[in-house]
Parts: structure tokens; C-alpha cells; sequence
């Protein structure tokens, strides 16, 4: 049984990461219009246990997107400067989307191994149990 304890765990941990990672792109969609905002973005590290791979992965640092902001030119803003600019942030939608997307499909992805392997698990179970 170790196996389906093993394989609920690798799809759980993926459920986390990417939940995870659905929260940040969601927080950067919010704020796309906050002056100053830096893009977060996170990264996925693989667990290892006693020296091995497990195949679970959980959630690197957060990092923020180091790529310049954009400067928006409204000199009626309470932040531009003397030229009529303020820095924007840098949140770029279409690959908020883009991420939103690769991150609900994969979280969807292990949810569906993780209710297989459910299923193998009662099944075997039953079988047992005759």
C-alpha cells in the first residue's frame, strides 16, 4: 500500500504547488494597475527524502520580477514626477493568463491521479477483503 500512499502524495504536494502558484498569478492580475508593483513569481523544487527523489514538489522562493517598470505618462497622478511620469507595474496580463491557465490544468491534472489512484486503492480493497 505504500505505493498509493506514495503516488496520493506526489499528487497532493502538486495540488499545493500549484494552488500555490494560481494565488501569486491572481495577486499580479490585482495589481496590475498599482503603481510600483513588481510581478511575484515562484518556483517548484523536488522533494528528496532520506538522500532520494520522491516526486513531490513544493514551493521554491518567492521572486520578484526584476524586469523594469513601465513608465506612465499622466501628470495629474499624485505620484508623477516633474515630467508628468509615475512608474506602473510590471505585470503583463497575457502571461498572467497564460500562467493561470498551465496552472489550473495541471492542478487538475493531479487531482484526476490523485482520484484514480483513490479508486485503485478502494478497489484493491475490496478485493482483499474477499
Amino acid at each position: 500500500m505504500t505505493d498509493f500512499s506514495d503516488a496520493i502524495s506526489v499528487a497532493t504536494s502538486g495540488m499545493k504547488a500549484q494552488a500555490s502558484r494560481l494565488r501569486h498569478v491572481s495577486e499580479n492580475i490585482a495589481n496590475t494597475d498599482t503603481p510600483g508593483y513588481r510581478r511575484k513569481a515562484i518556483t517548484f523544487e523536488e522533494l528528496v527524502t532520506q538522500g532520494r527523489t520522491t516526486g513531490a514538489v513544493e514551493t521554491g522562493p518567492l521572486r520578484l520580477d526584476q524586469t523594469e517598470l513601465k513608465r506612465v505618462y499622466d501628470p495629474s497622478h499624485p505620484l508623477a514626477d516633474d515630467t508628468g511620469h509615475y512608474n506602473g507595474s510590471n505585470v503583463n496580463l497575457l502571461i498572467e493568463i497564460a500562467d493561470a491557465r498551465e496552472a489550473q490544468r495541471s492542478y487538475e491534472a493531479n487531482l484526476k491521479m490523485f482520484d484514480q489512484v483513490r479508486q485503485m486503492s478502494s478497489a484493491l480493497n475490496d478485493l482483499l477483503r474477499r
